[in-house]
């Protein structure tokens, strides 16, 4: 088995000999910037809560018990003060530098964009945008976390509305955006190197999109050892963030 260095230095090797670079991220990008992860053994999926996470965070659920749902989302989702870590900032280098052609992520909390990445395809949405199921205006995630009802439900400030605001992330019974799914497509289709980080691939359809990859060189880095490790050239079971921010681009 290869050394850590030996597998720094073949990661630089693709990079360097790469032009069209994508990157495919999950929760573990973002651990980092201490935003839980979903499915580790003290992710919100192993907390106890009177709904099973999987139902609050239901298109259902949100319709038929908001108040519950803003209670969740406000404690576990929305979380403040949040800043990218070396993993957003080194992939916003490489974006910057023109091997990175883009981002393609399943998280929703912005951290891309912040760390100045700009071609950042978000399958499951983001928490900073927000709209009124009535009357459809545009809500930020301050609003958000500054206005909310007795009940803790975040509502349109036009007062003859005064609907319900929805954040724009997919839940569970929604399907994902045609449009983005359309363009990770593309840019699986276009890349010669995949860089895969932060993700087991159990999340589907999301971590089914990756087949369209047809380049030479994959590359996995998860903490964990994964199902589909061995679809990869190369795997690095390490942190994402300290992986990367030993690349040179």
């Amino acid at each position: 088995m290869a050394s850590t260095k030996e597998q720094i230095e073949t990661l630089q090797k693709y990079v360097s000999e790469s032009s069209s670079i994508v990157f495919f991220g999950g929760a573990g990008v973002s651990t980092e910037s201490g935003i839980p992860d979903f499915r580790s053994v003290d992710g919100l999926y192993n907390q106890k809560w009177d709904y099973p996470p999987e139902e609050i965070l239901s298109r259902d659920f949100f319709y038929s018990n908001p108040a519950e749902f803003y209670r969740f989302y406000r404690e576990k989702i929305l979380v403040e003060g949040i800043k990218p870590n070396d993993a957003h900032k080194k992939l916003a280098e490489m974006e910057a530098k023109g091997k990175l052609k883009a981002v393609i992520t399943q998280n929703i909390d912005g951290l891309h964009q912040a760390a100045g990445s700009k071609n950042v395809l978000e399958l499951h949405g983001s928490v900073l945008r927000n709209h009124c199921t009535k009357c459809g205006a545009f809500y930020d995630s301050d609003y958000v976390i500054a206005h909310k009802d007795e009940n803790g439900i975040a509502r349109c400030s036009d007062s003859s509305c005064a609907g319900i605001i929805k954040p724009d992330v997919v839940l569970y019974g929604e399907s994902l955006d045609d449009n983005v799914i359309d363009r990770t497509i593309r840019a699986l289709q276009d890349a010669d190197m995949l860089i895969i980080g932060g993700t087991s691939l159990t999340v589907y359809p999301a971590a089914g999109f990756i087949r369209a990859f047809t380049g030479d060189k994959l590359v996995l880095i998860n903490r964990d050892a994964t199902a589909n490790d061995g679809i990869a050239n190369l795997v690095i079971h390490d942190s994402i963030g300290k992986v990367l921010s030993q690349i040179n681009v």
